[in-house]
């Protein structure tokens, strides 16, 4: 019982690379006067949850993609980083081209903040290389993250059907780990949107559009489109909470054909898919209403009355 909970929990932890954001102290102040813009979130609702939901489309020279304070990004460094991937995943890089240049802003922007703060603590860093720099940076954003036993026992009575009968004790440093990872990654995840609450960000308008249409060619933003509700399962199969959750949809898809879209994305065919809608851990299940906005989420295997308990408070029931 001991080896299939721990494969289980190592199911559950996809690896995803972080990037994490030490805040501007100064907040940038808007002149009252001034017209709000619309940003990318306001255009494109559901397009990017990271830093570039806060951009605004702008009229940039040509060949510039992005300007945020002293970065700027072309077309050029965008495709060089592209052409540096996997040749089979560069087609699929191409389409998702918005999801790169937001992770190299975010990177870019990232290092000059933690070598800021190294700075300010007079640390010396001569001799790191960018990714230390960073790395350390996220160590110390992390140092306080704690996680109780009350939020352990409250996981594992949740989700007992993933263990397999092991007992709390057994798996509790397991749980420990697994829920520390996602609380380091919520907190990652916040620190991104920072940079763009509190950073002007420029990005092209005219690539915007086009890349928009690019992005939302796929099965999960489909649906989301729809007017209908949506339940996106992402997993994988061979793990074991995953393919617990198939017959479930299977059994949903049916029951709610005319009503709700229910899918099934399989994280390693769909990995930017994945990385996009911030699948830290897998299965996760999705819910989106109507409108295409998201209304929850959960992580592990999750029973089919429970599931439909959340259908019916979405409305969809």
């Amino acid at each position: 019982m001991k080896n299939f909970s721990i494969v289980t929990i190592a199911c559950l932890s996809l690896v995803v690379s972080a990037i994490p954001l030490q805040a501007n102290e100064t907040n940038i102040t808007a002149n009252p006067s001034s017209p709000k813009k619309q940003l990318v979130d306001d255009l494109y609702p559901g397009l990017t949850t990271g830093a570039l939901a806060f951009a605004s489309p702008s009229t940039l020279p040509e060949g510039t993609l992005l300007k945020a304070g002293n970065l700027v990004i072309n077309g050029k460094e965008l495709s060089e980083e592209i052409a540096g991937a996997d040749e089979k995943m560069q087609p699929a890089l191409r389409k998702n081209a918005l999801f790169i240049l937001e992770k190299m802003a975010t990177l870019k922007l990232l290092l000059s903040e933690a070598r800021a703060a190294a700075a300010k603590n007079s640390d010396d860093i001569s001799q790191k290389n960018e990714q230390a720099i960073i790395q350390d940076h996220l160590l110390s954003l992390m140092k306080t993250l704690e996680v109780t036993d009350e939020e352990i026992v409250v996981f594992y009575n949740g989700n007992t059907e993933m263990f397999g009968g092991a007992t709390l004790a057994q798996i509790k440093p397991q749980i420990r780990q697994f829920l520390l990872q996602q609380k380091q990654q919520e907190l990652v995840n916040e620190r991104i949107r920072t940079i763009g609450r509190r950073m002007p960000i420029e990005i092209s308008t005219p690539w915007l559009k086009v890349q928009a249409a690019l992005a939302k060619d796929n099965p999960v933003d489909k649906a989301r489109m729809s007017g209908r509700a949506s339940l996106v399962d992402f997993g994988s199969t061979g793990c074991v909470p995953c393919d617990m959750m198939a017959p479930i949809l299977e059994t949903l898809r049916e029951k709610y054909k005319d009503k709700v879209n229910v899918l099934f994305i399989h994280v390693g065919e769909e990995p930017i898919l994945a990385s996009r809608y911030d699948v830290q851990s897998i299965p996760i299940q999705i819910f989106f209403d109507k409108t295409g906005k998201e209304f929850f989420r959960h992580v592990g295997f999750f029973p089919q009355d429970q599931i439909e308990a959340k259908l019916s408070e979405m409305g969809s029931k």
